[in-house]
């Protein structure tokens, strides 16, 4: 997306929150991801012999810390709550913070970074929503809104794509979550749902019986970059806060704009 790879804006965000280690979870054909967060050698060494010093500098901030990173693969396709019971032996037994990495935030303040500082008041697990129009809650998984805490507020429920009037608020889950360890346990033996995979959101729910779940209200803009519009827009919006191309991307987007008819 504009000028470095999606999950790079993601990992930016785990580390701008103070996330120490990093698991990704893949599957075939996705080692180019792996390849990704390792040493380039060959490239260094030409941007060295061509003394492109800010883009070393670039490469090797965006590049995390040896020992940092982890990789697991799900040898099938059976969900999110599947991928993230293939972490499991490497998460432990503690708090983790997930992230989707093809819903992008933009806002003053990173989204994992505000979910932390909520954690530190409640505890427990937290869920990343955004408010959607009422005639939209149909469309998401949305959650129950309870007593206020922080920048958040406790949450009493969850449902996945309610019927139409049904919805317990507009509150909708964007694709940002700190959860206890006990929910591998849950996902273990956890039955398929919705499109015969195994849903996080089901293993939620259940431990939701158990341990308390709080909201963290994101005040800013998520972009689906898996959808073609929200990839779209994700580049516009970024690149217009980019001072070295604003200029000139800005001017085009209004002659194309100013020649819609």
């Amino acid at each position: 997306m504009v000028d470095k790879p999606i999950i790079q804006y993601v990992v930016d965000e785990a580390i701008e929150a103070g996330i120490e280690h990093l698991v990704f979870v893949t599957g075939r054909n996705k080692h180019v991801i792996e390849d990704y967060f390792d040493i380039h050698f060959e490239l260094e060494q030409t941007l060295k012999e061509r003394a492109k010093k800010a883009e070393i500098t670039l490469l090797q901030q965006q590049l995390p810390k040896a020992g940092t990173v982890s990789f697991t693969r799900q040898q099938e396709p059976l969900g999110l709550g599947h991928a993230v019971w293939c972490a499991r032996e490497i998460v432990g037994d503690e708090p983790f913070a997930l992230l989707l990495p093809d819903m992008i935030m933009k806002g003053e303040k990173g989204c994992m970074k505000g979910m932390i500082d909520l954690y530190g008041q409640s505890g427990g697990n937290i869920i990343a929503v955004e408010e959607c129009a009422p005639d939209q809650a149909h469309k998401y998984g949305i959650v129950g809104v309870g007593e206020a805490i922080g920048d958040g507020f406790r949450i009493t429920g969850m449902v996945e794509k309610p019927a139409k009037g049904t919805a317990p608020s507009n509150f909708f889950i964007n694709g940002r979550y700190i959860l206890q360890p006990e929910i591998f346990k849950i996902l273990e033996t956890q039955e398929r749902g919705a499109g015969n995979e195994i849903q996080l959101t089901d293993g939620m729910l259940k431990l939701l019986k158990e341990q308390d779940f709080a909201g963290y209200h994101f005040r800013g803009a998520t972009y689906d970059c898996g959808a073609k519009d929200g990839f779209i827009l994700a580049n516009v919006a970024f690149a217009l806060e980019r001072a070295d191309i604003r200029p000139t991307v800005e001017g085009g987007f209004k002659e194309l704009l100013a020649g819609l008819k």
